[in-house]
């Protein structure tokens, strides 16, 4: 175990009992949930005292890593800032995102007091790598701290990680959990990866950039300037706005960490050691009871625990749950003298196509709360092999196994009779909602079938679409793929002309040309006839080309005449 980390493994209830009846504490050990804000208890005293244990799970603590709580209590911030190590960057960029920072106390407040619980671990990771302590900082540009926050480009957590990079990085994202929020493993991924970006561009500043913009787009940026024989370094690179102001918003918070005074800034004292411990259970137990048996409030529980994606945290993927310290004794304590069911969900899998209300009257559970629960907007449907959770009752009472904790999907299809699946690209001006409008359906179902969070499209992006047969939106939808589909084929109608103007600079061989101004300044037409000569006219018909010399002269109303 590292130092310092205090990462202490509960051994939870494996001969727990599992009963039936609704979960409820018992009496007097369970307060109410408390303020993470108050005066933490003497961690010294408690771990020492086993007492209160049961005999069946015990709190594994290194002692050595408890030898802060001896000595003078010292703040996180002169730790990070003993801890800079990267060059600083000047420049209006950086003057303008401090005084944005320091012009804003209470969002400054929020983004500190969330990254409290978490600053602690990430100096530790960072010193353990010999790693700049600027990075401890990172997720305030990210993210603000906020291990919930998501993208409109579907980055998630407080490192913002998108699908594919944190499956790079062996970040499990499923249907039970998406560690790109786990704050354990999303820094450990996160530092990896900065790590690497070093190591491939040899300067932070380089690969700071990377990590928000793409190594690909820093390597071919650097390549550009390098042939044109301009400087390569961060400030020198052409790159878009969001990584041209990113290195500058890090270097602003250094600067305001670094001397807030100066910047009428306050920032409030974070002690030099762990927030939380580390705490695992074998058995599934639902987040609100886990929270109850904590003493924690559900939000202070999520705060800790983002990666959960359902209301049950389940015992066979190894969950590593994050307490803090002062509650960590009280859960173990409260879950082995617990004598109710720990988790109130199931999980079942569906071997064909069904419609949530046909599932729920099978189960003979409320068809609203299997909606709810699983995440399903209404008018969609489930797609063979999908797994849903229900509330445990009758045979649905074991726990979720760990084939299902690792692999199991929700897929979902609309739950229309008459529907047929079209790919349309969305315009410069077009929104999630002008898009429904148009192929008669609802923006919550364009946002469902194309994954999106927000309202916003990209002009030329791509949208998978199921659009009605009947009726009257069938007649919209027809209309509008007529539409599009008239656009596509103007479109490439006219790169083939073109194409075929571009050709047409030699004639071919034994070909007569004649050309035949147009009468009148203003006229822009011109006429151009290719005839071929007796010998080619077996093989090809007379035709009009334009030779591409003309063709560059074009204007709206056609070839100029020269």
């Amino acid at each position: 175990m590292k130092i310092g980390r205090l990462l202490a493994v509960v051994a939870c209830a494996a001969l727990l009992a599992a009963c039936a009846s609704t979960p409820t504490p018992p009496e007097g050990t369970i307060g109410a949930a408390t303020a993470q804000t108050a005066k933490r208890q003497d961690p010294l005293n408690s771990l020492s005292d086993k007492s209160a244990l049961s005999s069946s799970s015990t709190i594994n603590v290194d002692q050595g890593g408890l030898d802060w709580l001896r000595g003078p209590s010292n703040d996180i911030w002169d730790r990070i800032r003993r801890g800079f190590a990267m060059p600083d960057l000047e420049g209006t960029l950086v003057d303008d995102r401090t005084q944005w920072y320091a012009q804003r106390p209470e969002y400054m407040e929020r983004m500190v007091g969330r990254s409290s619980r978490y600053l602690y671990h990430i100096v530790e990771e960072l010193e353990q790598r010999k790693m700049p302590t600027e990075l401890a900082l990172l997720p305030f540009v990210e993210s603000a701290f906020n291990p919930q926050a998501q993208s409109t480009a579907k980055a998630a957590g407080m490192w913002q990680f998108i699908p594919s990079t944190g499956k790079s990085y062996n970040l499990k994202q499923n249907m039970f959990r998406d560690e790109r929020r786990d704050v354990l493993a999303s820094t450990d991924a996160a530092l990896d990866y900065l790590a690497r970006l070093y190591d491939m561009f040899g300067d932070w500043h380089l690969a700071l950039a990377a990590y928000n913009w793409g190594e690909g787009a820093v390597s071919r940026a650097i390549a550009r300037n390098q042939a044109r024989g301009l400087p390569t370094d961060y400030a020198s690179l052409p790159m878009p706005n969001e990584t041209r102001y990113y290195v500058p918003k890090l270097q602003a918070v250094k600067n305001i960490i670094a001397n807030p005074a100066a910047y009428g800034v306050k920032l409030p004292e974070i002690p030099d050691h762990p927030y939380f411990v580390t705490v695992t259970t074998s058995r599934d137990i639902d987040v609100n009871l886990a929270a109850k048996l904590a003493d924690m409030s559900v939000e202070e529980f999520k705060a800790l625990n983002p990666s959960f994606n359902r209301p049950v945290i389940l015992g066979a993927s190894n969950p590593q749950i994050l307490l803090p310290f002062d509650n960590a004794e009280r859960f173990q304590y409260n879950l082995n003298t617990y004598r109710g069911g720990l988790s109130s969900w199931a999980a079942v899998t569906v071997d064909s196509r069904e419609r949530v209300e046909s599932l729920a009257a099978r189960l003979n559970v409320d068809a609203d709360t299997l909606r709810e629960i699983n995440s399903i907007p209404k008018g969609m449907r489930l797609k063979a092999g999908s797994t849903v959770m229900i509330p445990r009752s009758g045979r649905h009472d074991q726990d979720i196994s760990a084939t299902l904790a690792d692999s199991a999907m929700l897929a979902m299809e609309p739950d229309l009779p008459d529907a047929r699946r079209v790919v349309v690209r969305a315009s410069r001006r077009d929104t999630v909602a002008s898009v429904a409008r148009r192929y008669g359906v609802s923006a919550g179902q364009v946002q469902s079938w194309n994954k999106l969070s927000g309202t916003k499209l990209v002009a030329g992006q791509s949208l998978v679409l199921m659009v009605p047969v009947r009726g009257a939106g069938a007649v919209r939808a027809a209309r509008a793929e007529r539409a599009d589909r008239a656009e596509r084929t103007e479109s490439a109608s006219r790169t083939e002309r073109s194409g075929k103007a571009d050709k047409a600079d030699q004639p071919g061989k034994g070909a007569k040309v004649v050309r035949a101004s147009a009468k009148g300044k203003g006229d822009a037409r011109q006429r151009v006839v290719v005839e071929a000569s007796p010998r080619h006219a077996a093989k090809s018909a007379p035709v009009a080309k334009v030779s591409a010399k003309a063709s560059t002269k074009t204007s709206a109303k056609g070839v100029k005449a020269r």
